[in-house]
């Protein structure tokens, strides 16, 4: 779609004009705010083409223009300009998520809520699944007499304790053996490797020492099973209620959506190229999520990586009005933050 220069900056103008006050845009303070001299004539002109292209719409017949949101892709796309984070606000973010940086899902858990109380909507994070990603260690810790934690960490950065019971009293040495034991099989396999089959396989070879092991060996495959699956940590659903562009149960339907989890990772970790913009990040503006409880929100998300490898993603659920340009800025300093943070943090486990 073509738009002259004026058009373009009459559509920026009103796109930013509605997100920073909720008010429709009308001609007049349209021509006050534009960098060029025009008549309110011309701006009514160009809006109502504008409208007729689908790009704004007229809520009453005597007010002003607001975006739809084929407005808000254009504007997206090709009209906003992207406003980095000042030193402060970075500064803010790195020493909010510093103290949790030594646990991964801790940090994952502190960015969705710092990023939901930054933005006033739902945030959410995804840990890294462990699809594509091997097993680096595990590690066995004594728990009591009897009892110990089998410790699995993935190239991908994640971490899954299980805790197992013995029937015979446990030592540093024989925790040693299930250490040597277990990681000369499965350390540098794939995660999805790690099937029961395996495990089974794993405990033939080991004889009498079997009998010993078992217990450990499906801790072991426990937790790699729930090494497969992402994580999701969301925060701030309740800020929906108080958006007042979602009238009635809108947000009741957006929270009820919100809270189906595997539909909420399918959405976020979602590849393709719709939505997409430079540095990762992904809008989906309303009927772009292509979920009827979405029809009126906007989910704007970045994927991570650990070790320059693709491994989860956060995002921002709100309604169409949102700051984008602020929210893209945003998601995408957390993004690298939490990428960097994972990998300095699993580098250190080597």
């Amino acid at each position: 779609m073509e738009l002259s220069s004026r058009q373009q900056k009459i559509l920026t103008a009103v796109v930013e004009h509605y997100i920073a006050t909720g008010e429709p845009a009308g001609s007049k303070m349209l021509c006050d705010s534009l960098d060029f001299t025009v008549s309110s004539a011309t701006v009514r002109n160009e809006m109502s083409e504008l409208a007729d292209r689908g790009l704004l719409l007229q809520p009453h017949t005597s007010a002003g223009r607001i975006p739809s949101q084929k407005g808000y892709r254009v504007y997206v796309d090709r009209l906003m300009k992207r406003r980095p984070l000042s030193p402060e606000e970075r500064r803010t973010i790195d020493s909010l998520l510093l103290s949790a940086s030594y646990d991964p899902q801790k940090l994952l858990e502190g960015v969705s809520r710092l990023l939901a109380g930054m933005t006033r909507f739902a945030a959410v994070s995804t840990s890294p699944g462990g699809a594509g990603a091997d097993v680096r260690a595990v590690q066995f810790v004594q728990t009591s007499r009897r009892t110990a934690m089998a410790i699995l960490i993935t190239s991908a950065g994640t971490m899954k304790t299980r805790v197992f019971h013995c029937d015979f009293d446990l030592t540093p040495d024989i925790l040693r053996v299930f250490f040597r034991t277990v990681n000369e099989r499965v350390a540098g396999r794939g995660v999805e490797e790690i099937t029961p089959a395996f495990i089974q396989g794993l405990a033939a070879s080991q004889g009498e020492m079997a009998i010993l092991m078992s217990s450990a060996l499906m801790a072991v495959l426990d937790a790699a099973r729930e090494a497969m699956d992402a994580d999701v940590c969301l925060h701030g659903q309740m800020n929906l209620l108080f958006c007042p562009e979602f009238e009635g149960s809108g947000a009741r339907r957006v929270i009820d959506f919100l809270s189906r989890e595997e539909e909420l990772t399918r959405l976020i970790l979602a590849q393709g190229a719709q939505g997409a913009q430079a540095g990762g990040t992904r809008v989906l503006i309303g009927r772009e999520t292509k979920r009827a409880e979405l029809a009126n929100s906007s989910v704007v998300s970045c994927r991570y990586g650990i070790n320059g490898r693709d491994a989860g993603a956060i995002a921002v659920i709100g309604p169409t009005r949102m700051d984008y340009s602020k929210m893209v800025a945003s998601i995408e300093y957390l993004a690298n933050a939490v990428g960097r943070m994972l990998t300095e943090l699993l580098d250190q486990r080597n």
